[in-house]
């Protein structure tokens, strides 16, 4: 028998069960009941940062951005539209560098928009500057060893 991931919930960062067959149901938090997938990515911080990618069950791609950088402005709707098409296999979520700048240090942001994608709490791949929705999908796809949807 396979044991159930873990997910944590978007909303209070709540960790949920929920065998991996079951992730296209969605679900809800057991705890504030919110949907476990919005198709949005999630707003990243120090306080949450570590239940999404060290004990979450599913990848974690993360953008590293900052309000007054242009390629971060114009690649946020690709991330949005990544976002929904790559949940549940993925939580995506952003880190505003300029409010978290502890996470951008320890994970060593030299330039943005910097994607990062963490598994099982290890880096799994990196990429800097701006990309399309379609190549943010295919990248995360492929350095997971899945297919281009």
């Amino acid at each position: 028998m396979i044991d159930p991931l873990l997910i944590a919930c978007p909303h209070c960062a709540a960790l949920n069960r929920m065998p991996a067959a079951r992730l296209q149901d969605a679900g809800h938090c057991g705890k504030c009941k919110k949907a476990l997938f919005t198709g949005t990515p999630i707003h990243l911080t120090g306080r949450n940062f570590s239940t999404h990618a060290e004990r979450g069950g599913i990848p974690l791609l993360v953008d590293f951005w900052a309000p007054w950088c242009g390629p971060c402005r114009s690649m946020a709707p690709a991330f949005e539209a990544a976002a929904a098409s790559l949940e549940p296999r993925f939580r995506l979520g952003k880190v505003n560098t300029e409010e978290e700048s502890g996470l951008a240090a320890r994970f060593g942001i030299r330039s943005i928009p910097t994607l990062i994608l963490i598994h099982e709490g290890r880096e799994i791949a990196r990429h800097s500057g701006a990309i399309g929705s379609h190549d943010i999908q295919h990248w995360a796809l492929a350095n997971l060893g899945h297919s281009a949807p």
